[in-house]
């Protein structure tokens, strides 16, 4: 028979076995998420672009405030992983980003859709992006 305690580290083992057979096949590269982490910092420490973190990773919702301590996550799908990236500061703006990280303007928000076209979304903490050709994502 199990004890309490053996059945509860038993469903957190199976529930992070069943999310760890999500990652995709073809995932380039892949982190556990630690105590704290937050969509930006795993971002910023692991050159992967707040926008593609979520887009491979479908069970990350909009506010990025479900990620749970020794959750499995993809960063990258092969052929599709940006990692030249860049950590928006304050001040900063799309055509100063581009400049400064040698990329055109275009490529930059064709890398980075979730960058509205006046760029006035951004934040100081984002991780664009920068890469100088513009990386295939699929829907």
């Amino acid at each position: 028979m199990f004890t309490g305690v053996q059945f509860v580290a038993l469903a957190v083992f199976a529930a992070v076995y069943a999310v760890r057979a999500d990652l995709p096949a073809n995932c380039a590269r892949n982190y556990t998420v630690f105590l704290m982490d937050t969509c930006d910092k795993i971002s910023a420490n692991e050159n992967v672009s707040t926008y593609q973190l979520p887009h491979v990773n479908p069970q990350i919702d909009a506010a990025c405030d479900n990620l749970g301590e020794g959750e499995p996550l993809c960063l990258g799908i092969t052929g599709q992983d940006c990692t030249t990236t860049y950590v928006i500061k304050d001040g900063d703006y799309c055509a100063l980003i581009a400049e400064d990280n040698n990329v055109d303007l275009s490529t930059l928000l064709a890398n980075n859709p979730n960058i509205d076209s006046e760029c006035s979304n951004i934040y100081p903490g984002e991780v664009l992006c920068t890469a100088t050709t513009v990386v295939p994502y699929t829907p």
